[in-house]
Formats: C-alpha cells, sequence, structure tokens
C-alpha cells in the first residue's frame, strides 16, 4: 500500500516521500497515528503544492541536526550507578539514564529513543554511544559509568556551583521525605 508519510518514519523516509509499506502497518498504526495518509491521487497533488514548504522544513531540521551534532560530538556525560567488585552494575544504565545525563550535563534535550539500541550499558568504564539525531545524522558520545565518575563536573562560575549545590541538597531532602513515607 503506497502512504504519503506526514512525519519522519524511522528506516522508511522523512515528511512528503512516498513509500510502499503494509496494508496492516498502515492501517493499524500509520494512520491512527497521522504519520501517513494514503497516497490518492487528491492527496499526491496536494503533497506538490506543498512541497515547497516541506523543503524548507527539510533544510532547517538538517541544520538543526547538524547544529546538535556539533554540539554533542565526543562530549563526555557521567552516569553513577552502584557497582559490584567484579565491575558489573546493579543493574544497567539505560537510555533514559543518558538522556537525563545529557540534559543536565551539556544542557541538550533529546528523545530516548534517539539513543541507538543496544545503548543498555551493564559495566562500569567508558562506553562509546550512538545519538541518532536525524536521518542520517549521528553524534557519538562517551558515556562514563562508575563511582569513580561520581566526580562532579567543574561548575562554570560561582552562580553554577551554588545552583548544583542547591540541587543536591534539595534531591536528599526529597529521598529522606520519600524513605519516610514508606
Amino acid at each position: 500500500m503506497k502512504v504519503i508519510l506526514l512525519d519522519e518514519l524511522r528506516g522508511k523516509g522523512g515528511e512528503g516521500d512516498i513509500v510502499d509499506v503494509a496494508q496492516g502497518y498502515a492501517e493499524n498504526f500509520l494512520f491512527p497515528n497521522k504519520v501517513a495518509q494514503l497516497a490518492t491521487p487528491g492527496n499526491i497533488k496536494q503533497l506538490e503544492e506543498r512541497r515547497h514548504n516541506i523543503e524548507k522544513r527539510e533544510a532547517k531540521r538538517i541544520a538543526d541536526a547538524n547544529l546538535l551534532k556539533g554540539q554533542l560530538d565526543g562530549q563526555k556525560v557521567i552516569v553513577n550507578a552502584k557497582i559490584g567488585e567484579d565491575g558489573q552494575l546493579f543493574g544497567s544504565v539505560t537510555s533514559t539514564q543518558i538522556v537525563d545525563a545529557l540534559k543536565s550535563q551539556l544542557g541538550v534535550e533529546i528523545d530516548r529513543k534517539r539513543i541507538a539500541r543496544g545503548a543498555t550499558i551493564k559495566t562500569a568504564g567508558r562506553h562509546n554511544v550512538e545519538v541518532n539525531l536525524y536521518r542520517d545524522i549521528t553524534a557519538k558520545i562517551i558515556v562514563q559509568v562508575g563511582p569513580e565518575a561520581s566526580v562532579e563536573p567543574e561548575p562554570k562560575s560561582p552562580a553554577d556551583a551554588v545552583h548544583v549545590d542547591e540541587q543536591q541538597t534539595v534531591g536528599a531532602e526529597e529521598a529522606k521525605k520519600s524513605e519516610q513515607s514508606e
């Protein structure tokens, strides 16, 4: 079944692309989630009329992704975790924790689904992780896991240091309250 994509669909294409997909996939996922519409002659004609706007949005998305790649490529984020004596983690570091570390340490907010599959980390140390920013644009970051990584990054200014201390104090108070309520 031929459909017109209304948004990026990983592995298939981007907005305005006409792709062939299984009928069940289109009817049960793409259409209800407004990710695609049926490629009828009328819809194709409307697509051609909107093509210029779609190309401008696509160029902006690519520029934004390249800018974000420049910010992220080679950056190091630190994730603290409990570690056994043999270097194995109790649990694992998930994409959600990596995204939270990116937001808190680098100020970059991305969707957890953008972290490459297989990025679940189960050992301490240094790990290279890919972040899929847009279509073929990816950034490689370094995730440092372990108790030795518990050293906070140095604040850029004294005001930042006060802000970090306040966050740690508030976090400790919230943890005590949740323990007492249980």
